[in-house]
Parts: C-alpha cells; structure tokens; sequence
C-alpha cells in the first residue's frame, strides 16, 4: 500500500466533503485527487528523482505529497527558516529534483546543479491542466517521504519514511471516515515537520477537513480556529503559553475546538494545568513520536489528563508530566548502556519497535535486524506503563560518573514563583567531568540565584543544584518547540569556569549569577 490509495479511498468514500479549505468553498476530496494525478503526470514527465517542497503552509503540500507518491517519487519538504547557505546546501542533496516553492522563496534556490525550480502558482497550474498521470504508483517499500531533522546537534540527516510505515502509522491509529461531517483541523506546523506530514495523511484516512495557517501568530490561530469552526488542532508547547495568553486577554473560548494535543517538547505542568482551566470542554492529548518513527508512538489521553489533574495521589498526579502509554500497535522498551531491559522507574534509553517504525536516514540504517529502534531519547517508565520522557541522551549531565537528568531539575526550577523558563545544561568540568548549569527565563517576581539554588538544594540532592544561574529574557527554541541546548552549552562552555569555592559545607556564595542580554 502506498500514502496517495488513502488519498483515493477518501475521494472514493467522502463523496463531496470539503478535503481543504473553507467549508463553504474548499477543494472536495474527488478534486484534490484530480489536482494530485494531473500533478503527478506533470512530475512523471521531469527527470527528476525528488519532488522537494519549500514554502510555507497551503494547498501545495496535500497536492505535492500525493502527485509524488502517485509519480512514485520521494517528497521532500524543506525548511526556509534556514540561512540561504544552509537552504542550498541541503536542497542541493535533494538533486535531481523538481523544488515546488512560493514565488518570494523560490530565487533562494535558483541555479543549483541538478534542481528545477517552479513557482506555486505554476504548480497548481500543472496540477489543474489534466495531464494523464503515471500508469503505476509507489510501491510499498519505495521512499515516500525524506525529512531532513532540526540539526539541534550537528549537521540535519535526510531521515527515510517509506510508503509502509507512514500507512502502517495512518492505519493503526485512526479509523477510515472515522470524522463527523462538521469536523476540520487547523494545522499550523510547518510543512517540514513529521507532525505536518502525518497531519495530511491521516486527516485524508478520516475523511476531515484541513485548513492551513500559513505562519503562525497566536492572534491569527485563535482568529482562524473561531471563523473555520475548528474542531481539531496541533501545537508544540511555546504555542500553546502564546494562544492562552491571546484566549484570555480575548476573553474568547472557541466553542467549537474539542480535541487539542500538543507534543514536540516538554510541556511545563503549570502551562498544561492552565490550559485544562481555560478550555474544560476541550480534550487535551499530549502526543510523543520522532521523524523516525512516521510520528505518535505514545499518548497521554484526555482521561488520562483529567485524572491525573483531579488525584491526590503524587505518582498519578505526576503523569501529567508523562508522555502517556505507547500505541497498541508499538513495543516500547527503556534499556541501559548494555542494552539491557531496565525495571520501572530505571531511567535510560527508549527503544520502540513496530511497523511504522522506520529508524533510517539516507546512507544509513539505524534500526536493527530484529526491528528494534534506538531513539536517543532518555526517559523511563512508571509502574502503571506511562513514559517520562527526559530528553536526548546527549543532554544528560554526567557528573563524577553519576547521570543527572536536566528535566528533573527543570521541573523544580519551573515550580518557583520567580521561574518563567528554564534551561539545564552541563558544562565541562576539569575536576567532575561536567557541572551543573541553568539558564533562567524569570517572571516579574524578583529572585536571585542564591535563592534557587537554596531552592533546588531542598528538593533535590546537592549534586542537583547548579553550580551557575544565568538570567535571560528569553530561551534560544526553534520553529517546532525545541529547546536548543547546544546554542546555550557552546555559548556557556566559551567562557572561563569560575573558581571553585573553598573546601566546607556548601552555601549560596558557591552559585554564580551572571545576566545574558
């Protein structure tokens, strides 16, 4: 099976439902599937290998997606927040190619070797103008989608999905026609980001209505989510503190909206807490997955949510910092250094197994023979199955042989009045290997670094707490809601160590606090 029969099921089932757009004039599901062969005959009659996407969201992403795959060609949707630079470098990979892109971006790309340019507009003239399209589609094991990750830790990799992981994900975890009449979607993800991917592909399985943002603003959300009647959206969590802030100075509470999750970075629990307050008719689901992964691999759900909120028990009330259980169709394993299976509460590496699990990047395989994909993501697991997620392995602090995990301190951090945000890191240490540092985002409520650290220090153990504080207006995070570590550990780690105090009982004087621009 391959992504663009979902796209002919739906045209074949929904009959005359909107696919995208306004429910008043949008594209119904039997044109989009019409946009998307006539596209495909255009692409089948280029020489190029790769259909690459660089734009912002629209149209153009469900009709490019679907031609490509019916063209049996790989889509590969670009990032053009990146330096011009950094663009071509990683769009030159993608040659041969045909590189759809939106008429103010499209010079960014001119003249590289082996990459055809066209405009959006002359796209969806080809994908309007009846060509014939290909005889024979994708086959299942051929390259659907390449998705070149953030490059928060070095250079991006062109991450492989096939056509089978993405409809092995689409299948498992949604029902075909399973939207009523009046449900849509707002997307406002980029286009170049899995969430964006899968959100084509699975509101096309459904059978729902999508409406784009082209960029997001949280006044522009909240005013499309309230015009288009949106029933269903997806944020990242920078996202979700920005559209409360406009929902409450607004005093709007979008009626129609009933299912809101989130993912794409730890989501802090006073955020989450107040989101539950302002939307109660809304069902909130915290969704965890990686590029590698075709997406979701587990959910915390709205029942989950609302019982964790509600329990006066510690450990239940803590899962609403979970990530939830893993999906049915998943096996999901947290394993030590050894690869050893570790116990409940044992905290390591994620490992997952399944059919939408690809584990692949282009000259590389990173999933095992017997299926089993290492994530580099570090978390653990609770007596009752639902995952804590605390981040990448490289963000682990080693400190004289112990791991300190930088969310742990995080969550405490986030509990001071004075803690807007937080960012934990380690920092090279000639005596410990690393020491502990946290740079703070903090509210309107005056505090010094002697204080959180004395804050830290009775919650934590002394190894815990930060060596150095440093205080900054705002956090470095990119597009779709990652912290970005490794700008804040580069900037850190360039400057001398302070003096280490002398030997004696530890007190507020050994804790630095130096203020960032």
């Amino acid at each position: 099976m391959n992504t663009a029969l979902l796209l002919e099921m739906a045209a074949d089932g929904a009959g005359e439902r909107v696919a995208i757009g306004s429910a008043a004039d949008g594209c119904v599901w039997p044109e989009l599937l019409d946009r998307a062969r006539s596209a495909a005959g255009w692409l089948a009659s280029r020489p190029a290998g790769t259909v690459a996407h660089l734009g912002l969201n629209s149209q153009v992403v469900p009709v490019a997606l679907y031609a490509a795959g019916l063209a049996a060609k790989p889509f590969a949707p670009l990032n053009y927040r990146l330096p011009d630079a950094d663009l071509r470098r990683i769009t030159a990979r993608t040659a041969p190619s045909v590189v759809i892109a939106d008429e103010d971006m499209a010079a960014r790309v001119q003249g590289i070797e082996g990459v055809e340019v066209i405009t959006r507009a002359a796209f969806l003239a080809e994908a309007g103008a009846g060509h014939e399209p290909p005889a024979i589609g994708a086959e299942p094991d051929d390259i659907a989608i390449l998705l070149f990750t953030s490059g928060t830790t070095g250079e991006p990799k062109a991450a492989v999905l096939r056509h089978r992981h993405l409809t092995a994900y689409v299948l498992s975890s949604v029902d075909f026609l399973g939207a009523a009449d009046d449900e849509a979607a707002l997307v406002s993800v980029p286009p170049y980001h899995v969430a964006g991917v899968s959100a084509v592909l699975s509101a096309t399985y459904l059978g729902r209505r999508t409406v784009y943002l082209e960029s997001f603003t949280p006044e522009a959300w909240v005013a499309l989510a309230r015009d288009e009647a949106i029933t269903h959206a997806m944020v990242v969590p920078t996202m979700l503190g920005r559209v409360l802030d406009v929902l409450e100075e607004k005093g709007e509470r979008l009626a129609t909206l009933r299912h809101l999750s989130y993912g794409g970075g730890r989501m802090p629990a006073a955020s989450i807490e107040r989101a539950l307050k302002l939307l109660p008719h809304v069902d909130f689901v915290n969704a965890y997955g990686l590029t590698e992964t075709s997406s979701t691999v587990a959910v915390l759900s709205p029942q989950d949510h609302r019982e964790a909120v509600a329990s006066a028990d510690v450990d239940v009330r803590r899962r609403l910092g979970s990530v939830g259980r893993p999906l049915p169709a998943l096996e999901l394993e947290i394993r030590g250094a050894g690869e050893e299976r570790l116990a409940a509460g044992e905290l390591g590496e994620i490992w997952v197994r399944g059919e939408q699990v690809a584990g692949e990047y282009l000259g590389h395989r990173a999933i095992r023979d017997d299926g089993w994909f290492p994530t580099n993501d570090s978390g653990w697991l609770d007596e009752g199955g639902f995952l804590f997620v605390e981040g990448r392995l490289d963000d682990v602090i080693v400190r004289g042989g112990e791991n300190i995990s930088p969310g742990e301190i995080e969550d405490v951090l986030r509990g001071h009045p004075g803690v807007a945000d937080v960012a934990v890191i380690g920092l090279p240490d000639d005596e410990w290997g690393e020491r502990v540092a946290a740079v703070v985002s903090p509210t309107d409520v005056k505090t010094s670094a002697e204080e959180l650290g004395a804050w830290v220090r009775a919650r934590l153990r002394s190894t815990k707490t930060p060596e150095l504080f440093e205080f900054r207006d705002v956090l470095p995070y990119n597009e779709t809601g990652k912290l970005l570590r490794r700008t804040l550990k580069q900037e850190l780690s360039a400057r001398p160590a302070p003096a280490r105090p002398a030997p004696g009982p530890t007190t507020s004087s050994s804790i630095a606090s130096t203020r960032g621009c």
